[in-house]
Order: structure tokens, then C-alpha cells, then sequence
């Protein structure tokens, strides 16, 4: 595996950044070499909420970055805060959930993906589960880190709340696969479309 650079973008409270700390932990779990940087506005809820996480199997040269290989953005504003990061080796993923326009996503992408993460989460699980979802297409484009490692590290993180109530490790763990499969599944199917 080589370096693997990410840029999650969201509105604060989104848990964005919840997501790349679970990462980095499983990341860490497997040995690797992993980076992460947590960037918001002053505001936690209301502001635009960035984390960068890097993964690799040898040591990290740069603690920053200025295209990655995979951008997920959360929200509409989210999508412009992250378009200069991207790249034609960039997967740009996007809640589809929000209409966008084509001049809102970034001129150059290998691929733009549209995942119904808040839809998905609404719909079939919870949604306080949607960045679990996405989560899980992050690990669906990149395997930048096991699925098992995954669960280890959300069980890590969430153990205290899966105490308290024993289904929601459940539905974590199929937030977990969910977002996994969908991301498979739109690498497969070639979804979205290059820009």
C-alpha cells in the first residue's frame, strides 16, 4: 500500500471528524503510518468541518497535502471548500442526497461519485449513522484500512455507548458495510461521472 491521502469535509457536527479519528485509529491498529489534522471554522456546528488523514505503510514526509486521492464532501458547502483538492487522481464523493450543480463539482476528478449517504441512513438504518455510511465507502474506495480493523476501532470509539445500548453496535456495524458495498458497487458500475 502506498500513500494514501483523504480530505473528509462536512458541516460541524456532521462528525467528520469522529470518522477520521476512527480511521487513523484502525490505520494505527494495522501498523500503519497514519496522519491526521482536524480543520474547522470557529463555530463546531455551523461552520464547514475539514479533516485531512493520510495512511501509508512507510513513514509520512509532509504533514499537509494539496490534492488527495479521495475527497468526500458532505454538503453543498462542504463541496466548494474541498473542489481545490482534487485532482485528475482524485475520487470526488458527494452526498447525492443535495442537488448540485455540475459547475459547483471540481473541474478535474479520475471520477465524481454521488452516494446517498443521508438517504440511505434515513431510510434503512438511523441518522445519527449516515457518516458511519460514509465512513465505510471511504474503506469501499481505498481500503486504506480493514473492514475488521474498522470495527475494532468504531467499537474502540463507540464503547461506551454500545454498553448503554447494545443495538446500536449493530447498526454501526451495517452502517459500516452499507457504505462499503455502495462504494464497491459505484467503482463497479462506473457511477458518477468524470469530469
Amino acid at each position: 500500500m502506498s500513500l494514501i491521502k483523504i480530505a473528509l469535509a462536512g458541516e460541524g457536527g456532521q462528525g467528520v471528524q469522529s470518522v477520521a479519528e476512527i480511521l487513523a485509529e484502525a490505520a494505527y491498529n494495522e501498523n500503519k503510518q497514519t496522519i491526521y489534522i482536524p480543520n474547522f471554522g470557529l463555530e463546531q456546528r455551523g461552520g464547514v468541518s475539514i479533516a485531512f488523514i493520510q495512511v501509508s505503510d512507510k513513514r509520512i514526509g509532509a504533514p499537509k497535502f494539496s490534492k488527495a486521492d479521495v475527497v468526500v464532501a458532505l454538503s453543498e458547502r462542504a463541496i466548494g471548500r474541498t473542489a481545490g483538492y482534487s485532482d485528475m487522481n482524485t475520487l470526488f464523493v458527494y452526498d447525492s442526497g443535495f442537488m448540485v450543480k455540475p459547475e459547483e463539482l471540481p473541474r478535474e476528478a479520475k471520477k465524481i461519485i454521488g452516494i446517498p449517504a443521508v438517504d440511505t441512513a434515513n431510510r434503512q438504518l438511523h441518522p445519527k449513522v449516515f457518516n458511519i455510511i460514509i465512513m465505510g465507502t471511504v474503506i469501499g474506495l481505498t481500503n486504506v484500512v480493514s473492514f475488521e480493523a474498522a470495527k475494532e476501532a468504531l467499537e474502540s470509539k463507540l464503547a461506551y455507548k454500545f454498553e448503554k445500548n447494545p443495538d446500536l453496535r449493530e447498526l454501526n456495524f451495517k452502517a459500516l458495510a452499507i457504505g462499503k458495498e455502495m462504494a464497491e458497487q459505484s467503482l463497479k458500475e462506473g457511477v458518477g461521472s468524470n469530469a
